[in-house]
């Protein structure tokens, strides 16, 4: 064998070395999909698993791009002299380190995705129930108060979080410039439920100068 043939079968063994970060990128990419799907980030509810793998990709690609190479660089600038390089190509060598950095970064990337996503989780579940039972206090509510005007209109109803369980939701009245406004407090046991004494709408609070 030729010193050429010797020096491409000795570059393929090291290429096929690093040769995990693409494999590897795929996999992570489609499981950080699926996780994105299943335990969205708060601000993300309506996430799918089409958005979740887009999201996927380019966070990954990123560290694959630009984390990857940057590692790579400075820990062989920080090699010591003295310790004997690999019996590879340079070049190659850099390939390889850089591939091997890739895999873990992907790796901690799946992990941190995932810790985001159960840490998440029980916020979600949370303030899902706090926001069923606020509806179910308001029909209540309406049921109870003889009121047919609120029964007829009680699909306008508009709800806003003031804070972590506590709610304020109005239902506008016939002519549609007024409204009847409560505020629920599903923290307590019972869920306590009063009337505010201001008809503005929700919008209202929002708006500069609003009522806070």
């Amino acid at each position: 064998m030729g010193s050429d043939e010797r020096f491409w079968a000795r570059r393929l063994r090291w290429r096929l070395r690093g040769a995990t970060q693409w494999p590897v990128f795929v996999l992570v990419t489609l499981l950080e999909g699926l996780i994105l799907d299943a335990l969205p980030p708060i601000a993300f509810r309506d996430m799918d698993f089409v958005l979740g793998v887009l999201i996927a990709t380019f966070a990954n690609l990123l560290l694959i791009g630009v984390g990857a190479p940057l590692l790579a660089k400075r820990l062989i600038a920080r090699r010591p002299a003295s310790q004997p390089e690999a019996a590879g190509p340079a070049e190659v060598e850099r390939e390889v380190l850089q591939d091997r950095i890739a895999t873990v970064l992907l790796a901690a990337g799946l992990g941190a995705t995932l810790v985001s996503g159960l840490a998440n989780r029980p916020v979600i579940v949370s303030e899902t129930e706090a926001t069923e039972e606020n509806a179910r206090a308001v029909r209540e509510f309406v049921n109870g108060s003889n009121s047919e005007e609120l029964r007829r209109n009680i699909e306008t109803a508009n709800t806003v979080r003031l804070s972590d369980g506590f709610f304020r939701t109005c239902i506008a009245r016939d002519d549609r410039r007024r409204f009847v406004c409560v505020f629920v407090d599903t923290r307590d046991e019972p869920t306590r439920i009063r009337r505010d004494s201001s008809e503005e709408p929700n919008s209202a609070l929002t708006q500069p100068g609003g009522r806070r």
